[in-house]
């Protein structure tokens, strides 16, 4: 039997999994990394760390599945997103500690960019001016470590997201690495034209990145190169497939038509909605990016939609408050009261993401009267987890003209089902949650999959999708209205509090 394996590189942890041609997960082995916190603001990663890890977690999942790399017909890479590294191709060493996604240091940089450049910006690649992308971390590196500076002046460095370092070391690194990287996550950098897939002139002048440190910039499902046979592996397997993480999530999910969406629930909320191949922009704050591109066909675009505060809200209520010992009690206790009685909790505790863009904003907790209890204060935190979905998802439906029918999720808080009931009650359509969880690595896996023939296309993964629950929305509840009335007045109520 063959089987395909997925490296799932995230911020806090790397895993490897191995499926079977059903999506089964025969194999797996995760292990965390350190998150490195220099001053406030700043969020980094030690990228031989991770390759530490990531060899580590190849070899515990092949020997978990009683597997050798040669049972592999494939290898998938899927991986946070925008998360920078910098790194010498003759010693094959980092250059610096990789800047995370979260990292916020470059803010002041981007404050001083003109209107016109911002324009530019973002009409080429569909993003926000936001220090979470690429682009302006790569600048930072260059003008303020000197080893860098050096490195470019004598043609050493390359530079690129975790899944280009991933795969210049899994295909030899200093004995003949690729250098290469997938759609999905060049959209990220705020380097790539959206239209023509490439890296933009205009766009690398502004953030005076030299081209040639730039991986190539490659389809999500192809054959990039082959495993270095002295690495975890021990033989040469095709790199099949790269996607960023929420991406990866969608393929996993079999995202494959215009219209469908699925939304990821962690700490915070990503939803992306498949576009086809058109290229829609946002008129309500959500990101314009790359979907997917297998192989030579045409690329398939998405809008995207992030709620900062979700799950974390949930933490929030056991850590802070303490009305409850672990994230799974909020469900029953919830479940004791049969509405809010009248309290909402806007969890803006950095300010307020898509489609409201309100860093002003702080959270609050409105309606409180003697009546309330601890159980209504949670029941009002699951409903704010809806309400912000239903926010984002509604600025899609209005900008790309589409009426959601259904929506898939995945996540932690997908197995809270009182939390996943509300949602289909909030927004009046079927919530659906698939029978592997697991599908960010999935996604990756198929990726692969499809490049090497393990799949024979997408209606394959289509036919092969099953759900694990279904729920439909409840048509008297009066959460869509007269709750999301009451949620749009508690907004209102959180702005222009940081001045």
């Amino acid at each position: 039997m063959s089987y395909i394996g997925s490296l799932d590189q995230g911020t806090s942890s790397t895993r490897f999994m191995i499926f079977d041609i059903t999506g089964r997960v025969v194999g797996q082995h995760q292990l965390e990394h350190r998150q490195i916190l220099p001053k406030a603001g700043w969020v980094e990663h030690d990228a031989l760390e991770i390759w530490e890890r990531t060899k580590a977690v190849i070899i515990g999942a092949l020997k978990q599945a009683n597997l050798m790399g040669s049972d592999l017909v494939g290898v998938g890479i899927t991986n946070q997103r925008e998360t920078t590294v910098i790194w010498d191709k003759k010693s094959g060493h980092p250059l610096a500690n990789a800047i995370v996604w979260q990292d916020t240091r470059t803010s002041d940089f981007l404050g001083s960019l003109s209107p016109a450049q911002c324009k530019t910006i973002t009409h080429k690649t569909g993003l926000a001016i936001a220090p979470y992308f690429s682009g302006s971390k790569i600048n930072w590196l260059i003008n303020s470590v000197p080893e860098v500076q050096r490195a470019i002046t004598e043609g050493r460095a390359l530079v690129g997201t975790i899944d280009s370092w991933l795969l210049w070391k899994l295909s030899g690194g200093v004995r003949g690495g690729v250098h290469a990287t997938d759609v999905t996550n060049a959209s990220r950098t705020l380097l790539m034209n959206l239209e023509t897939l490439g890296w933009d002139e205009e766009l690398l002048e502004i953030f005076k990145v030299p081209i040639g440190i730039l991986p190539e910039i490659k389809s999500s499902s192809e054959i990039y190169g082959e495993t270095d046979p002295a690495g975890p592996f021990g033989t040469a397997i095709p790199i099949a497939g790269i996607l960023g993480d929420q991406q990866a999530a969608m393929v996993g999910q079999v995202c494959f038509d215009r219209g469908e969406s699925k939304t990821t629930y962690g700490t915070g909320n990503f939803a992306l909605l498949n576009t086809g191949t058109e290229i829609v922009r946002s008129k309500n704050g959500l990101l314009t990016t790359l979907c997917f591109k297998f192989g030579n066909e045409p690329a398939t675009y998405a809008l995207e939609g992030s709620v900062a505060v979700t799950g974390s809200a949930i933490q929030w209520l056991r850590d802070q408050l303490q009305i409850i010992s672990s994230a799974a009690e909020i469900e029953a206790l919830a479940e004791t009261v049969n509405d809010n009685g009248g309290v909402y909790f806007v969890p803006a505790f950095s300010g307020l993401f898509a489609p409201y863009w309100r860093n002003d904003a702080r959270g609050v907790i409105v309606g409180l009267t003697r009546a309330a209890t601890k159980a209504h204060l949670a029941r009002a935190a699951l409903e704010a987890i809806c309400y912000q979905t239903r926010d984002v998802l509604d600025a899609m439906s209005a900008d790309s003209g589409v009426k959601l029918m259904e929506m898939r999720v995945d996540g932690g808080i997908t197995a809270n089902n009182l939390c996943m009931q509300m949602q289909a009650d909030v927004m009046q359509i079927e919530i659906t949650r698939p029978v592997i969880a697991e599908t960010t690595a999935l996604g990756a896996a198929y990726a692969a999959g499809l490049a090497v023939k393990f799949w024979s296309g997408t209606k394959e993964l289509k036919d092969q999708w099953q759900q694990s629950r279904r729920w439909h929305p409840n048509t008297s509840s009066e959460l869509a209205t007269t709750g999301f009335n009451a949620w749009k007045k508690a907004i209102e109520r959180t702005l222009n509090w940081n001045d």
